[in-house]
């Protein structure tokens, strides 16, 4: 039994040792477990997470973004765009002794429709980056824990476990993998704490949430309310000749309150849905899923995201687009992708007044007589030549 007290102490040690050298601390590693994100950031036990400046979150390399009060009394859309975040983790096989963080470049690419006021978007963009980056680190190191007495031997970042069969198993914990769990649990977070504070100072405020990741040529998408992301790819066909034509993908769907799953849940929590003008949550919220939004949480709102698998991205696909619901009061899906793909000054004159591509659409949605804020980024898609095929890839060197 002494032995045995003795072992575990030192293994305790040891992983303390091992989280010191990750910049966690055991104190911060249970501040984390206790309270997610929010505690970390609060905690004195981890003086070293600090939210980011707003000149940090957002960043124009490789990512093309405008936003645009448009004729509403105010701009509640909010961004979030940087293609170059370094989060470090742990390797996706995990054995006993192989500790060596990475550091992954991860995309994210976020739009925020605010409405009732700005304080749930605004909440939301100036945390997601920041929150998925520590719970991608903090998952990535603190792995599975047994539990119900089982005695795994599993390196878990932070402490490790003996085995009674004596054999390390291996744990595959991808990047893919822990960035999805880390999205989740970091909107799950913002929800949680915007909820907190709007019930603590009466804000009636909520947000649509999309959010796409990048990693390596693969993206994923998650989305609350009715911002929508969407592909634009040329898709070649080869008859007597060449004919290069537009497909327009929407990766998302709308969380409308008329929709069927959408209605049954809501009905179920004892709300209902009316329609006035557009169909809406007790006749108020036109949309059934959103951050914030407190006072219909108990009729059915929640702020649980559609996700999609990670998607590889190809030599056809030319733009990722996410956007506000305003752009698409005058513009459909192939309207953008249309507008992107002929060069843009081509088909509008909106587009020669414009400094990129994404004020073109802001100013062509806005001229064509939409009423909301309006807010895009553009991901422009240049696979690495490899990926080509011969013929796409010696395009691309010329």
């Amino acid at each position: 039994m002494e032995k045995f007290q003795i072992a575990a102490f030192l293994g305790v040690f040891l992983g303390a040792i091992r989280c010191l050298a990750y910049g966690i601390s055991v104190s911060c590693m249970m501040a984390y477990e206790e309270g997610g994100a929010p505690a970390v950031f609060s905690s004195p036990e981890c003086p070293q997470w600090v939210l980011a400046a707003e000149s940090s979150r957002n960043s124009s390399r490789n990512c093309h973004f405008a936003t645009f009060q448009g004729r509403r009394e105010y701009q509640e859309d909010r961004i979030t765009c940087n293609l170059d975040m370094k989060i470090p983790y742990k390797h996706k096989t995990l054995r006993a002794g192989k500790n060596g963080p990475e550091e992954a470049t991860v995309g994210i690419a976020a739009v925020f429709d605010g409405h009732g006021g700005r304080e749930a978007s605004e909440m939301a963009s100036e945390k997601l980056a920041d929150y998925l980056v520590l719970h991608t680190m903090f998952n990535s190191y603190n792995q599975a824990v047994p539990r119900n007495g089982e005695n795994n031997d599993v390196d878990t970042g932070c402490f490790t476990q003996t085995s009674s069969q004596g054999v390390p198993p291996v744990i595959d914990r991808s990047i893919y993998g822990i960035l999805k769990e880390g999205l989740l649990r970091t909107i799950q977070d913002i929800d949680s704490e915007f909820s907190q504070e709007a019930l603590e100072k009466g804000y009636t405020s909520g947000s649509t949430l999309t959010v796409l990741l990048l990693v390596e040529g693969r993206f994923l998408i998650a989305n609350v309310g009715d911002s929508k992301a969407i592909l634009c790819s040329r898709k070649i066909r080869s008859h007597n000749e060449t004919v290069e034509a537009l497909h327009t993908e929407e990766l998302t769907r709308d969380h409308h309150p008329d929709r069927e799953d959408e209605k049954a849940r809501i009905e179920a929590a004892g709300g209902f849905v009316h329609v006035w003008g557009v169909p809406r949550v007790n006749g108020i919220l036109a949309m059934s899923r959103a951050i914030g939004d407190v006072f219909l949480k108990r009729y059915g709102v929640i702020a649980v995201p559609d996700v999609t698998g990670w998607r590889p991205l190809t030599s056809e696909d030319i733009y990722l687009v996410v956007a506000s619901d305003g752009l698409f009061e005058t513009l459909t899906p192939q309207n953008v992708c249309d507008l992107l793909h002929n060069k843009a000054s081509e088909v509008s004159s909106e587009c020669l007044l414009s400094s990129s591509l994404a004020d073109c659409i802001i100013r062509t949605a806005f001229k064509r007589g939409s009423t909301d804020n309006l807010s895009v980024i553009l991901i422009p898609w240049k696979p690495p030549i490899k990926q080509m095929t011969g013929a796409a890839a010696a395009q691309q060197l010329q």
